[in-house]
Formats: C-alpha cells, sequence, structure tokens
C-alpha cells in the first residue's frame, strides 16, 4: 500500500493470494536456507550495530522476543508475545495494501508484513520494504506500550485522514516518527524509527554525519515537511520522550490540518527561525549528489 505517492506499508507483490483483509500465510516452512541466510547477516549486522544507537524501548523489546540470527521469525510466535504485551499481533500480507485496508488493520492492532526477503546482493538498499524492514524494524517498538497506542491512533486517524483528503500530511507524521524518529535519552540522542533501525548505513547517517538537520518534533512543522523516499533523509525530528507520543495518540489533528493547509510546504532540508535546532546539519552528502 501507499499512501497516495507518499509513505509505503507493506512489502513487495507475491503470488500468494490474499483474503478478504488482504492477510495471507506466512508460508514459513517455505522459506528457503539462503533467504535465512539473508535474515542471519542483516539480524548479525544490525545487533552488532544498534546498542549505544537504538533507543531502550527498541533493544528490550528486541531481546524479549522470539527473533533470533537463526532463522526468519515466525509471525505466529511473535504474535503470541506481542499479543501478551500490548495487545498486538503480526499478520502477512502480499504486498502494498491499499490505503483503508492498512489503516484498518492498524486500528485493530495488527501490523501487516511482508513475508518476502530481500536478496543477497540487496543488503544495503531496497525499494520496497521487506520482511527483515517490516518485522525487526517495526516489531520491538509494538512491545512498548507507548508505542503501541500511538501506531493504533494513527491507524484510526488515517481513516479519517483519508476520507478529509490529508492523507499526505498524517502520512508525514508516520514518516519521521515510526520510520525516521530519533529520541533523546539521558544518555544520548538514540533511533526508535523502524526505517533508521533496520538499516546499517542509515543507523550511521542519522546520528553520526554532519549532513542531515536534527530538529525538535513539532506537530505543524512536520505535517508541513516533505520527505525523501529513495535516499537518507535531510532532517530528522527528534521527541524528547518516547511519552510525547502520548499526545499524539489522543490529538484531534482536525484543527491542526485546518492550521497548516494555508501555510506552505517545506523541503526536507528546510529550517525555520522557531525551529529548536540540535544540529544544523552541513547538507554537504545532498548537495554532492548529481543532479537529475
Amino acid at each position: 500500500m501507499k499512501t497516495n505517492d507518499m509513505v509505503k506499508h507493506g512489502a513487495a507483490a507475491s503470488a500468494k493470494a490474499p483474503s478478504a483483509d488482504w492477510t495471507i500465510d506466512q508460508g514459513w516452512a517455505g522459506y528457503s536456507a539462503q533467504e535465512h541466510a539473508v535474515w542471519r547477516t542483516l539480524f548479525e549486522r544490525q545487533t552488532r550495530l544498534l546498542p549505544g544507537r537504538a533507543c531502550d524501548a527498541f533493544i528490550d523489546g528486541m531481546h524479549r522476543l522470539p527473533m533470533g540470527a537463526d532463522a526468519i521469525p515466525d509471525f505466529r510466535a511473535l504474535s503470541e508475545v506481542l499479543m501478551a504485551q500490548t495487545g498486538w499481533q503480526v499478520v502477512a500480507v502480499p504486498g502494498l495494501v491499499p490505503d483503508e485496508v492498512f489503516f484498518d488493520h492498524l486500528a485493530h492492532r495488527r501490523f501487516p508484513a511482508g513475508s518476502f526477503i530481500r536478496g543477497p546482493h540487496q543488503l544495503d538498499y531496497l525499494e520496497e520494504p521487506d520482511v527483515f524492514h517490516d518485522v525487526f524494524g517495526h516489531v520491538p517498538m509494538l512491545m512498548n506500550p507507548v508505542i503501541a497506542d500511538f501506531v493504533q491512533a494513527y491507524g484510526v486517524g488515517g481513516l479519517r485522514a483519508r476520507q478529509l483528503g490529508v492523507l499526505h500530511q498524517l502520512a508525514r507524521v508516520y514518516w519521521y516518527t515510526v520510520e525516521f524518529g530519533l529520541v533523546q535519552q539521558a544518555d544520548g540522542l538514540r533511533i526508535y524509527g523502524s526505517g533508521i533501525a533496520s538499516s546499517s548505513i542509515e543507523s550511521l547517517f542519522a546520528l553520526d554525519d554532519p549532513s542531515p538537520n536534527h530538529v525538535g518534533f513539532a506537530l505543524a512543522r512536520v505535517m508541513r515537511t516533505r520527505y525523501r523516499i529513495d535516499d537518507f533523509q535531510e532532517s530528522y525530528f527528534v521527541l524528547d520522550t518516547l511519552d510525547d507520543l502520548l499526545a499524539l495518540a489522543s490529538i484531534d489533528f482536525a484543527p491542526v490540518y485546518q492550521r497548516v493547509a494555508n501555510q506552505g510546504e517545506l523541503q526536507p532540508g528546510d529550517l525555520l527561525a522557531e525551529d529548536r535546532v540540535l544540529q544544523r546539519g552541513t547538507g554537504g552528502y545532498h548537495r554532492s549528489k548529481p543532479g537529475p
């Protein structure tokens, strides 16, 4: 599924026929030795890299789930643990599902995950999110009650935003939090967004490179800000604490949509005078890229 031309959810299409709600059987027994080996390579690389980079909630969730290097996780085993902790479950989908299907799953605490895994030649970049991104990147944070509530609220809000014709604005909130969010801990800046946590090169870029901006999270500001779907982010928005998402889980977005409707769109690397800038990026990485 794709929210208009913005956020991609799910994974690349497979030949499996979906049910009415687009769910399929994961087909765990059908994974090949090579596919499990790709998972192992990715898992071992990220678990070496993320301590001291990922937030405590991510590391805790990963350790408490039936998820290891040896094999692609079984969604049924993941769901059993998630259900007991936060009431969530993981359901397999064949590809990019329609907006309303995706939001309905989230609104009912079902996380739709693609079941395919990238090839050995795609370890560092994949256009469509696969089982490693969807499961390793997203599911550990769903063990955290704050994230669990926020993602469900996003599903409810997505259904409403679609009716109001403002889905692109809400999609930016998801992108800059659940996918590419950073959070300030007492011991430093940490990753909680799945798009960073599942990528070795972006885990380094987001925290260590001088190129991107680090900006304090502000809802209306984020809703105005475009983002990159095919490269590193030019700006990362930083929460003071994950608990800040509790307010977003219960907010009425309608007045915010109205407030930002007449304000200009912002480019990914823009900084405003009123921004709380934690790192003023050099922009060097994106300036060095060849033009169209």
